[in-house]
């Protein structure tokens, strides 16, 4: 499998007042296209800062970053918003609904960023929700879900546009053990079954077990990747 992620020398510095924390160094990295990677690490290792580099959402402060045959790091912020909205869909612990829409208004969200109509747009969600097992709850607001069903509807969210890439931070953080398994198991069909590349934070090792490779991190350098499946 051809590289879709390579990320060379990365490096990212936060200044606080007058100190500079570096909160990663120096990381070489590639992932394939159709990967699934899980990221550890403990708390303050960097983990999530390398996932939004690589989601587009920061800008390292040195290295390069490649993603899809485009060097993000190169781009300005209206660039990389655009590159964004195009490429990358983000599934966060938090499910970040909108509470007065139903499940269908919030997967077409995304679309709305996009020339498409407003009749296709309710097309592509309803596939997007069946994807997810959700085709029967296209109607219902988050507060008519679960904490599980919300998760899905926030997955669909993240595929309605067919991004290249899926940015997951903590997925199942805020789930029960049987809602965190269903998420899972959907994550790993839409690696293996859609192709689409996967890079998850976690901190528990069954949901990195549902990945391709594990890659741990501590105060901010690649210690390990592992193989998991």
């Amino acid at each position: 499998m051809s590289a879709l992620v390579e990320i060379r020398n990365l490096s990212k510095v936060y200044e606080r007042g007058k100190q500079k924390v570096e909160v990663l160094h120096h990381i070489d990295l590639d992932i394939a296209k159709g990967d699934f990677f899980a990221l550890m690490g403990p708390s303050g290792s960097g983990k999530t800062t390398l996932l939004n580099l690589i989601g587009g959402l920061d800008s390292p402060t040195e290295g390069s970053m490649t993603v899809g045959g485009e060097r993000i790091d190169k781009l300005g912020e209206g660039a990389l918003a655009k590159w964004r909205a195009s490429h990358v869909g983000f599934v966060f612990q938090f499910y970040n609904l909108l509470p007065m829409l139903s499940a269908q208004k919030n997967v077409e969200l995304p679309l709305l960023l996009t020339k498409l109509s407003a009749s296709e747009r309710k097309r592509r969600a309803g596939i997007a929700l069946q994807l997810v097992g959700l085709g029967d709850r296209a109607t219902h607001k988050p507060t008519e879900l679960s904490g599980g069903q919300q998760q899905r509807v926030a997955i669909a969210r993240a595929i309605v546009s067919d991004p290249d890439l899926l940015v997951c931070d903590e997925p199942t953080g805020d789930l029960d053990r049987q809602s965190a398994e269903d998420v899972l198991n959907l994550l790993q069909t839409l690696n293996r079954e859609h192709g689409k590349t996967i890079i998850m934070v976690t901190h528990d090792p069954k949901a990195a077990e549902h990945a391709r490779h594990t890659l741990h991190l501590d105060k901010g350098a690649l210690v390990e990747q592992t193989t998991t499946a």
